[in-house]
């Protein structure tokens, strides 16, 4: 399928997203808001992607909201024969525009497999928000972040303000959403934003499909439960999650998978696991 955002290719159960709007500065248009859920849910419908990387192009990685959308009035309330302009109403519309807008970063936490990031050059704004959703973070030397909505008057609303401070300490996160500040690549590797930081973009996207295939090699039933597991325990407490984890392992732990990881090792090859089944979409 083509896409005006976005080129996707699959190899060996890995998928590469890659964001193609460099002369843009991969900002976020109407298109990237409607093609990114489709892409990942479609990857996770099938059950053969063990593992996705989200990189870039271009100078910047992403330069967060397209003016242009901000400019064409984007989240209006639609008008017409029948339709109310009641201000209560127009509001509770654009609550749930902003909640569609927020689902196409969520569905990188729902997919079935981790989601890594590839990140260069700016991540601005509405990229934070987005990266904040996947599973991990890359970057190279000359990577940024900045949470660019204060800069421009208004309060982040698609992620950022609640994920970012699960994931650094929360004084940091605050500065950076007050200050509206550049954040770079070491600094955001100090405070764990980043796991690792590479040399430069080339070596980035080598080096984050590398560890995306490492992560494919493993039983896509485990990462799949290890994924809901550590989301789940994010918010929620300790026994709440030992609870889920009890609950999962009755239901979903199975010895085939253990068996070929043990059978592999003694015959001195590569595991091989069965993809997980496709979503189901009808019954």
């Amino acid at each position: 399928m083509t896409y005006e955002c976005f080129e996707v290719t699959v190899d060996d159960g890995v998928a590469h997203i890659v964001m193609n709007r460099p002369e843009a500065m991969n900002s976020m248009n109407r298109a990237f808001w409607m093609e990114l859920p489709v892409i990942v849910r479609s990857l996770d419908a099938d059950g053969a992607t063990r593992a996705a990387v989200l990189s870039s192009t271009g100078k910047h990685f992403c330069a967060g909201m397209d003016l242009a959308v901000f400019a064409s009035g984007a989240g209006g309330a639609p008008t017409g024969d029948g339709l109310s302009t009641e201000t209560g109403r127009t509001r509770a519309y654009f609550k749930e525009v902003v909640h569609l807008l927020q689902g196409s970063f969520t569905a990188l936490e729902e997919a079935r497999f981790p989601v890594l990031t590839a990140i260069h050059g700016g991540c601005i704004g509405g990229a934070v928000d987005m990266v904040t959703a996947a599973d991990m973070r890359y970057c190279s030397a000359d990577a940024f972040f900045c949470v660019q909505e204060i800069n421009i008057g208004m309060t982040a609303d698609v992620g950022t303000l609640q994920r970012l401070p699960k994931l650094i300490p929360e004084g940091v996160a605050r500065e950076m959403a007050y200050r509206g500040h550049r954040l770079g690549a070491e600094r955001a590797h100090q405070i764990g934003l980043v796991n690792e930081v590479f040399a430069d973009h080339e070596a980035l996207v080598a080096g984050v499909l590398d560890i995306a295939r490492e992560i494919a090699s493993k039983s896509p039933l485990a990462i799949h439960g290890t994924k809901q597991m550590l989301n789940y325990t994010r918010d929620h407490s300790v026994a709440d999650g030992l609870n889920y984890i009890a609950a999962w392992q009755s239901g979903m732990f199975q010895p085939a998978d253990m068996l070929e990881s043990f059978t592999a090792k003694g015959e001195q090859r590569d595991p091989a696991f069965d993809d997980l089944l496709p979503r189901p979409t009808e019954f």
